[in-house]
């Protein structure tokens, strides 16, 4: 896809985070970009982060397109097929309303539902104390916050039966929490076949990109 103006688009990208969804719908529209990588520091941004990229929350990924900076990974996926996607792909393909909106429906239900849920397991294991883990605390409370994480993978399951969801917003590897895929057959399916992408390899090769 061709633009008049190409954009000046910079991408604030924290490892391991949801900075790699940014970064692959940009390689999906074809857009240029700087990518500026930000290790995690005992798995938090760097102090440095907030100032760096302009987002006083210290937040990522968080994208800089000329005057406007942007934070919020469904938010930036929104603008960027707002202002860039010419041909429509990313919002349904040109199918129609009621398809532009399930778009909508998974761009937010990546934050607004599984991450919610897979960040309550993962925090949980980033920050437990020795004691918890030896104790069997940490694997109690694991258990009881995953119940959430294999329903929302049992709905995503059952939304990929013959048809494919959106990949270009929605990056399946974060959403398990850990957790081994197998049961889900479709979910796993998903998961290869977004990793396979040359867009998706141009993003992990050009970001640095891992879990």
């Amino acid at each position: 896809m061709s633009h008049p103006k190409p954009p000046n688009i910079t991408l604030y990208f924290l490892q391991s985070s949801r900075s790699i969804r940014t970064a692959w719908l940009l390689e999906e529209l074809s857009l240029p970009y700087t990518s500026i990588f930000f290790p995690r520091i005992n798995n938090k941004a760097p102090p440095d982060f907030a100032s760096r990229s302009g987002n006083s929350l210290g937040k990522a990924p968080t994208l800089v397109d000329g005057d406007i900076t942007l934070c919020e990974s469904g938010a930036i996926a929104e603008y960027l097929v707002e202002k860039y996607d010419e041909e429509g792909r990313m919002g349904g393909g040109g199918e129609g309303e009621r398809e532009r909106e399930r778009v909508r429906m998974w761009v937010h239900a990546a934050e607004g539902t599984f991450m919610v849920h897979c960040l309550a397991v993962t925090y949980a294991r980033w920050f437990a104390t020795r004691g918890m883990r030896d104790s069997g605390a940490l694997a109690e409370l694991e258990g009881g916050l995953g119940v959430n994480v294999g329903k929302d993978l049992d709905w995503l399951e059952r939304e990929l039966e013959g048809r494919r969801i959106c990949v270009q917003f929605i990056f399946a590897r974060d959403l398990t929490a850990g957790r081994k895929v197998g049961e889900w057959k479709n979910v796993e399916r998903w998961i290869r076949e977004c990793e396979a992408t040359e867009s998706y390899k141009r993003a992990v090769k050009k970001t640095g990109h891992e879990m």
